[in-house]
C-alpha cells in the first residue's frame, strides 16, 4: 500500500499545483469575474494611441444602433463606449499634478465593470445631455490627489477646463494579481494609478475633435469571452472603409483567454513528464501489491485447498484474491490522496504557488488505483485459483 499511497499522493500535488498555476495565470489575465473584453482601434498591429495621433477621418463614431445590434448577440449581456488616454498629463488639483487614466464613458460604463458609489452621485442622463463639467474619480486617484480630504465638489483641472467632483467610485469586486517577477510589478503599478471619468459627450470639447470611440462588452460568461469579443470587433470592422490594404485599420478584441492558455500550454510539456515521472511510483506499488499477494496465496495454500475440496469453484477463488489486491490499493489510493491535500497546502504556503484541488483527478486516482490492484493482483490470483486440491491439503 505504501507505494500506491506515495504514488497516488505525487501526482494529487503535482496536479493541483498545475491547476492551481493555470488558475493564477488566468485570473492575473481577466482577473475576477468581471468577463469585460476591450474592443479597440488598431493599424496593422499596433494600437491606435490619438494622444499622438489624429483620428482617422475613415473610422465612423458607433451610434447607439450599432450598440443596440452589440447588445443583440447572444454572448453579450452589456455593452460600454468610453474613450481613453491612460497616462493622461494635463489634470491638475491645485498645484498637484495626476497622471492616471482619464475616461470619457457613458451611462453604462461604471456598471459593466462593478464600480459602486462610496459617496457622492452617479452621472445622470442629464449630465450627457446638457454637457455638464462633472468628473467621478476613483479611490486611488481620490487618494492621489486629496490625501484625504473630501473631494466631493471641489474643482479640478481637466486639459484646461474646470470639472466638479461628484463622486468617488470603488469597485464591488476586487482584484490584486499574484506579483511574482519585477515586470509584474511594473504591469502592475502601470494599472494602480488611478482613475478619473467624464461624461464621453464631453470629449469632443476637451480634445477638440470627434474620436472614434473603443467598446468594452461583458459575455454571459468566462468561456464567451473570446467569441463575444471577437463577434463584436467584426460588426465594428465592417463600419470602416479602408483606403490602404497593406495598413488597414480595424477593431480588435482583446483575446486574454488565448493569452491566458497559450501561457499555461508552455508548461505543459513539463508538466506531462513530472506526471510520467510521479506514474513511475504507482508501477512500483502495482509491482509490491503482486509480490505481496504471491506471498499470500503461498502462506494459504492451505486454506486454498480446504475451500476447493469443500467445493469452492476457481472463479470463487480468483474472485477473493483479486477483491483483496482491489481493495488494498483502493484505500492506498483514498490515503494517498488525503496525503496528496497535505502535501499539496505545505508546498502552496512554502513556495507560495496557489494549488487548485481537482474533484475529477480525486475520483480518477481511486479507480486507477482500483485497476492497478486488479491488474497486479490477476497473477497471484490466477495461481492461487489453479492450486489442485489434493497438492494445497497436504502442503506445509
Amino acid at each position: 500500500m505504501l507505494g500506491i499511497i506515495i504514488g497516488i499522493a505525487a501526482i494529487m500535488t503535482i496536479v493541483s499545483t498545475i491547476q492551481g498555476t493555470n488558475e493564477q495565470i488566468k485570473q492575473n489575465l481577466i482577473g475576477s469575474g468581471t468577463d469585460a473584453v476591450k474592443i479597440e482601434l488598431y493599424q496593422g498591429d499596433m494600437q491606435l494611441d490619438f494622444s499622438y495621433n489624429t483620428p482617422p477621418e475613415q473610422v465612423p463614431i458607433i451610434t447607439e444602433e450599432v450598440k443596440k445590434q452589440i447588445l443583440d448577440l447572444e454572448e453579450v449581456s452589456k455593452a460600454a463606449l468610453y474613450n481613453s488616454r491612460q497616462y493622461s498629463q494635463e489634470i491638475f488639483y491645485k498645484n498637484t499634478a495626476y497622471t492616471g487614466a482619464l475616461l470619457g464613458v457613458d451611462n453604462s460604463y461604471l456598471e459593466l465593470y462593478n464600480y459602486y458609489i462610496q459617496y457622492g452621485r452617479n452621472f445622470e442622463e442629464k449630465d450627457f445631455k446638457e454637457f455638464k463639467k462633472v468628473a467621478i474619480i476613483d479611490v486611488i486617484a481620490a487618494k492621489t490627489l486629496f490625501e484625504g480630504e473630501n473631494p466631493i465638489g471641489k474643482t479640478m483641472e481637466i486639459v484646461s477646463e474646470p470639472y466638479i467632483i461628484i463622486g468617488v467610485v470603488d469597485k464591488a469586486l476586487k482584484f490584486k494579481p499574484v506579483i511574482n517577477s519585477f515586470s509584474d510589478y511594473n504591469t502592475y503599478m502601470e494599472q494602480s494609478n488611478g482613475e478619473i471619468f467624464i461624461p464621453i459627450t464631453n470629449w469632443p470639447i476637451i480634445y477638440r475633435y470627434d474620436e472614434p470611440q473603443n467598446i468594452v462588452i461583458k459575455a454571459i460568461n468566462t468561456d464567451n469571452m473570446t467569441k463575444a469579443g471577437k463577434q463584436t470587433a467584426e460588426i465594428l470592422t465592417e463600419r470602416i472603409v479602408n483606403t490602404d490594404e497593406n495598413n488597414k485599420i480595424t477593431y480588435k478584441n482583446d483575446d486574454l483567454l488565448k493569452q491566458a492558455k497559450q501561457l499555461q500550454e508552455l508548461g505543459s510539456s513539463t508538466n506531462n513528464q513530472l506526471l510520467l515521472i510521479a506514474s513511475i511510483s504507482l508501477v512500483v506499488g502495482g509491482i509490491g501489491v503482486m509480490n505481496i499477494m504471491l506471498v499470500s496465496v503461498t502462506e494459504r495454500t492451505k486454506e486454498i485447498g480446504l475451500k476447493k475440496a469443500i467445493g469452492a469453484k476457481r472463479k470463487r477463488i480468483l474472485l477473493q484474491f483479486l477483491t483483496e489486491a482491489s481493495v488494498l490499493t483502493s484505500i492506498g489510493g483514498i490515503l494517498g490522496i488525503i496525503v496528496g491535500i497535505i502535501m499539496a497546502q505545505v508546498v502552496s504556503k512554502i513556495s507560495m504557488i496557489p494549488v487548485s484541488i481537482s474533484i475529477p483527478a480525486t475520483i480518477i486516482s481511486v479507480i486507477f488505483s482500483m485497476i492497478i490492484g486488479i491488474i497486479f493482483g490477476l497473477i497471484p490470483a490466477v495461481k492461487a485459483s489453479k492450486l489442485n486440491p489434493i497438492d494445497a491439503l497436504r502442503s506445509e
